[in-house]
């Protein structure tokens, strides 16, 4: 554990500002032996911060429930057995008419333009009529007494406790296609329905992520049970691999997420 390893781990100025803010507050709750905690992190940012602090006794990563993508990375004092229901992170019920169908991205423009730091919004569940998201403490309070609206459509906003969240079933189609390989590009073509040069396009720009860790190698070969999330477009997993055809493609079936 070493803040020197900052610049070793950063790729970009955004990284290193981040990794150093989350430094000082992670380091601030251990010599006081108090609970701290950084903002949300991404997958990609998790894994930095793995690399950051190692194994260090008391670092635990907190999403508000188990499966969550978006986690804060939490120091957990000796005097405290696990992480209060009500702190660092709330969950947040907006209830709204189910004529209404705000999407994911709505809700998340709807906080931003409301002044919300993306690192203080966790993961965002839509489903019919409710929204379930996770926000850090320290933006809960204002938003319980002024949020009000996700573009057009009127929300209602409550505490709903971290123990009675049940994530939404995840809702999916299943393509069938065969491929020459099983080479990431070939994946990201046949999961979106884009053509092998626009995948390239897309993962070379740093869009492409494989099980929450980014990936710009086209080549890269992708598991059966792996997840392939692509900024822009969504995310799939490689279902199933199959038989190679007479033809000597592969057989694969590919869920996306809708």
């Amino acid at each position: 554990m070493d803040r020197k390893n900052i610049d070793k781990i950063a790729r970009t100025d955004e990284d290193r500002l981040l990794l150093a803010r989350l430094w000082d507050k992670i380091n601030t709750g251990m010599q006081k032996n108090r609970l701290s905690s950084g903002g949300f992190l991404s997958p990609r940012e998790q894994e930095m911060a793995r690399f950051l602090f190692g194994n260090t006794e008391g670092l635990q990563f907190w999403g508000g429930y188990e499966n969550a993508q978006r986690k804060c990375l939490v120091f957990l004092p000796d005097y405290l057995y696990e992480i209060p229901e009500d702190d660092p992170i709330l969950c947040l019920r907006a209830t709204f008419y189910k004529d209404d169908h705000p999407s994911h991205r709505d809700f998340l423009g709807a906080l931003m333009g409301f002044g919300i730091d993306r690192s203080c919004v966790g993961d965002i569940c839509v489903d019919n009529g409710v929204c379930d998201f996770f926000v850090t403490k320290e933006v809960a309070e204002h938003l319980l007494r002024e949020f009000r609206e996700v573009g057009r459509t009127k929300v209602k906003l409550e505490i709903l406790p971290l123990s009675a969240f049940s994530p939404p079933e995840e809702r999916t189609e299943e393509i069938s296609d065969t491929l020459p390989s099983l080479r990431l590009d070939s994946v990201v073509s046949s999961g979106f329905r884009i053509s092998r040069s626009r995948a390239v396009e897309y993962i070379a720009a740093g869009r492409a992520a494989i099980d929450g860790l980014p990936c710009e190698k086209a080549d890269r070969p992708v598991s059966e049970g792996m997840t392939v999330s692509v900024r822009g477009l969504g995310k799939i997993r490689l279902k199933e691999v199959g038989n190679r055809s007479r033809k000597d493609r592969i057989f694969v079936k590919i869920e996306k997420f809708v």
